[in-house]
């Protein structure tokens, strides 16, 4: 009885203490940036009551009823203290504090910091302040992955995907509606027949961090109509480091496997170049003879790809200077071999109530890929105002292509067996000097400038093609087909080069006034700033076949002739069969085919940055650009002129509801504008898809309107969940659209849709399990998820060239309803162990659009894609990596709409435009940290 009177009186006196006790609450932020100070101390003076910090900056002390003096603390920061602080029983008493970097220097220390941009950390904290909507993805997530180069990086991030395996689209509109910048430079395109830069030559071992810009901004590049892109190759270290990764990968039903078909290399094609022996001779004469002699493939046993990367990071000490350098070698020689099915599909035929076709065609295709990729950054930073930045990326890539054609032409009722060889070279190099400096005594005036410089070379030697018949169902030899003149198709070498150079300047100035109070974060920012860029491009192209030099003596002896055709085609041009008299010549068709092209862009511009209140930050301005294209043709010296002024306005909004939550508003207005290849009256034949694509010169600019609405949400430093909404609005959109009209040939040209317009919704989140559950296990995995859903049309015109022939209420080309990515990520830092999940599918989209008359449009179908990987480290210096690529291997499809109603049901029949299975890709490699 006495115990429980005691045990009620000490319950009675607690909870009589605890009535009588307050809490101090707040937030500590860096003076200078507004950032949380992490891990800082809040205690009352003289005591050892504290509180920690939290990564949100947030703290909370329970106080008995009082006034205290109150001291926040933090190593490199000075000491802030407050003195009658009252704090009142069972109330939340509120005390914010700044601290203020210590400036006190330590005799014979020196502390050198470089902020890590490539952690998920960095890179959520760099999204959440942010003035515009934009996604990303960091080096702490490229590494637990299996992905080889920016193409396979990028398509992890929301509303993004990649066509064709190389061009980035964003929010479902295709590559040519997205701009890339590599190191905030403008990349180069080494693509003939598109403008996007080719995201496969990046390896992802060399990218820092990758942004997607979804809304624009006066900063921007005014050309975007998904968004803009910033690859950021690695350029801070924080020790003296060398890695050498290697690593071997299977595909299955390729490597190991025997039938290979290579074209005869030359000395160099291991480097990604050719040595000269594909080259065209001097004159046509002297081509006749010289022309290697080489028409089929050779066939090998597939051996397995090798990936080779060294790194370098090395850091200096000058004086008071701090220098970094990052330099990278990767090296990687590839194979892959499959069988493709393609066929073209006529009018629907009501009596037989089936869709015939016009051939049946299986392709056994190879391709042999050597990458060779330097990166060589260089970071000086003179002191704490004054910052230089010298980046180089060099990139040879080489590409051996080989087809083998075998089917029917059921139209002209005869079996074909064609070869093409087809080896071509990019060389791309891209170089800035970036400068930032701050000006002034105040030390808020920041002065950027950059200059750049980029080159491209693509050269396409030799690119030779033949075809061979013989009538159905007879068993007789095949007969090379000789045209009468030179063509792209028959005993047809095509040979083209592409030199461009661009040069670039830019620079903007921004002062920083002072706001409500002491913290950066309230600071009003005014940016003025230009940039220009001026792009040359030569391009030209020849191709030749071989003819009968005199028919009628070739002729007179038929049998002869017959006999001669059904030899293997390296005996037919045999060099003692090129005989100008009863023999063949090369003779060239439609001569030298060339444009050039120049492009000048200047662009200034005026922003405003305007934190009105705690919850409330505005910016925007205006960018004006003004734009001069030219091309012109040996046939036509002015083929394309454009000389156009936009101004370009956008305004962003952000609404912060608490630190961690916010809303994103914005709207925009950008241009798309015609590429060279685009508008240049050139035909190319693509011997793959069997296609001639040709240009438009009469191609106009397009307007796009461009608004968004995004929700953010952040749990912690290190997670995110975002959802919004987009919609675009577009005049005189660019799509590739078919243009064969009374041939069985298929032509894709380019063309202006009079209106457009693209709605999507985007979910993104990055959740770990830390804060979910104590359990060991579930601590130490993290689930990445993103998805869009997403609607367009295309509204044409109606005139007498659309009427009746062009396809009207259907998707824009490229643009898929629905992308979804996923990732199960576990990392246990105490055993080294990382493993990997992730998932991707797409849905359908229009590869290209047909028209009602005689062309289907093409639609590639969904595939879902699952990669594994396997990461562990083994001892002080060595890492173990393994995986799959494509787990499920399931074929790429790619299937006529035959109903023509933009979509593929179940229930409709299905040809194939193309069709095919790549293959698992696994692989075991090794990385040796020094």
């Amino acid at each position: 009885m006495r115990r429980s009177f005691l045990l009620f009186l000490l319950l009675f006196i607690s909870s009589l203490t605890f009535a009588q006790q307050g809490t101090l609450t707040g937030k500590v932020l860096d003076k200078k940036t507004g950032e949380a100070v992490i891990g800082a101390t809040v205690v009352v003076t003289g005591t050892t009551q504290a509180a920690p910090v939290d990564v949100e900056g947030s703290y909370e002390l329970k106080l008995a009823a009082g006034t205290y003096g109150i001291t926040i603390t933090n190593l490199g920061y000075k000491a802030l203290t407050f003195t009658g602080i009252v704090v009142k029983p069972g109330q939340k008493t509120t005390l914010n504090g700044t601290l203020e970097e210590n400036a006190i220097s330590l005799s014979d220390v020196t502390i050198t910091g470089q902020r890590q941009t490539g952690t998920e950390i960095a890179l959520i904290q760099d999204l959440r302040k942010s003035e515009v909507v934009v996604s990303g993805m960091s080096n702490d997530q490229i590494v637990k992955s299996l992905d080889r180069d920016a193409a396979e990086v990028v398509k992890r991030i929301p509303g993004v995907t990649i066509q064709n395996n190389n061009f980035i689209v964003i929010r479902g509109l295709a590559e040519r509606y997205n701009t890339v910048l590599l190191n905030d430079a403008l990349t180069p395109s080494a693509e003939v027949d598109t403008r996007s830069f080719s995201f496969d030559v990046l390896p992802s071992s060399v990218i820092d961090r990758v942004l997607i810009f979804k809304s624009g901004s006066p900063e921007l590049p005014g050309e975007f109509g998904g968004g803009v892109v910033k690859v950021y190759t690695k350029n801070s270290v924080l020790d003296n480091t060398t890695s050498l990764t290697a690593s071997g990968w299977a595909r299955s039903g390729t490597t190991f496997e025997g039938g290979y078909q290579r074209s005869n290399p030359s000395r160099t094609d291991w480097l990604g170049f050719d040595s000269g022996d594909r080259q065209l001779p001097g004159n046509v004469g002297e081509a006749s003879a010289r022309l290697r002699n080489q028409w089929t493939p050779t066939l090998s046993t597939a051996r397995p790809d090798i990936r080779l990367s060294l790194g370098l990071n090395r850091k200096f000490e000058i004086g008071s200077a701090y220098l970094s350098n990052v330099t990278s070698v990767s090296y990687s020689n590839t194979r892959e071999q499959y069988v493709q099915s393609r066929q073209r599909a006529l009018a629907y035929d009501s009596i037989g109530k089936t869709y015939p076709l016009q051939y049946d065609y299986k392709d056994l295709r190879s391709v042999t890929a050597v990458r060779l990729g330097v990166i060589h950054n260089w970071q000086v930073r003179l002191n704490d105002r004054n910052r230089l930045e010298f980046r180089n990326f060099l990139n040879q890539y080489g590409t051996d292509e080989v087809i083998q054609r075998q089917g029917e032409d059921l139209v002209d009722q005869q079996e074909r067996k064609d070869h093409a060889l087809h080896y071509q070279s990019r060389t791309i190099y891209s170089g800035q000097l970036q400068g930032t400096h701050e000006v002034g005594g105040s030390g808020r005036s920041t002065v950027s400038w950059a200059g750049g410089y980029n080159y491209v070379f693509r050269d396409e030697p030799d690119y030779s093609r033949y075809r061979s018949v013989r009538s159905t169902g007879f068993d007789r030899p095949f007969t090379v087909v000789v045209p009468n003149g030179g063509n792209p198709f028959d005993a047809s070498r095509f040979f083209s080069e592409l030199r461009e150079n661009t040069y670039m300047g830019s620079g903007q100035w921004e002062r920083r006034i002072a706001g409500r109070d002491t913290t950066k974060a309230s600071e009003y920012k005014l940016r003025v700033g230009f940039y220009t860029e001026r792009k040359d491009r030569r391009y030209e192209q020849r191709y030749f076949s071989y003819v009968v030099a005199n028919p009628g003596a070739f002729y007179r002896d038929q049998a002869r002739a017959n006999r001669i055709l059904s030899l293997p085609i390296e005996q037919i041009f045999a060099p003692e069969n090129l005989d100008p008299n009863n023999g063949f010549k090369l003779e060239e068709g439609r001569g030298n085919e060339a444009y050039n092209a120049e492009n000048t862009l200047l662009a200034g511009y005026v922003g405003v940055v305007a934190p009105l209140s705690d919850k409330l930050n505005l910016s925007g301005g205006v960018r004006v650009e003004h734009n001069r294209r030219y091309l012109g043709t040996p046939n036509n010296a002015s083929l394309y002129r454009e000389l156009k002024t936009v101004p370009l306005p956008s305004l962003n909004a952000t609404y912060n509801f608490s630190l961690r939550s916010m809303l994103r508003m914005g709207a925009s207005m950008s241009v798309n504008r015609p590429e060279f290849r685009e508008i240049a009256d050139l035909s190319y034949f693509d011997f793959s898809n069997n296609a001639i694509i040709t240009g438009n010169p009469n191609l106009r600019t397009a307007t796009i309107y461009n608004t968004d609405l995004r929700y953010e949400f952040y749990p912690t430093k290190a997670e995110m969940i975002s959802v919004g909404v987009f919609y675009k609005q577009f005049r005189n959109a660019i799509e590739q659209v078919t243009q064969s009209v009374g041939t069985s040939q298929l032509y894709l040209e380019y063309q202006n849709a009079a209106k457009a317009y693209d709605l999507g919704v985007e979910l993104e989140a990055r959740q770990g399990f830390a804060t979910l559950s104590q359990n060991a296990f579930l601590q130490k995995l993290g689930v990445v998820l993103n998805a869009s859903l997403i609607r367009s049309r295309v509204d044409l015109k109606r005139n007498a060239s659309t009427e009746g022939f062009a396809l009207f209420d259907r998707p824009l080309q490229g643009q898929a309803p629905y992308v979804v990515n996923a990732g199960l990520f576990y990392q246990d830092d105490e055993h080294k162990t990382q493993v990997s999940a992730q998932y991707n599918v797409v849905g359908q989209r229009i590869a290209f659009v047909g028209d009602q008359t005689q062309n289907y449009s093409s639609i590639e179908m969904p595939r879902h894609v699952v990669d594994l990987a396997l990461t562990q480290g083994i001892g002080k210096h060595l890492q173990l990596r393994a995986g799959m690529q494509d787990v499920l291997n399931q074929r790429y499809r790619y299937y006529y709409d035959l109903n023509r109603d933009g979509k593929i049901t179940k229930d409709e029949p299905r040809v194939s435009f193309n069709n095919y299975l790549r293959g698992r890709y696994s692989t075991l490699g090794l990385t040796y940290n020094f």
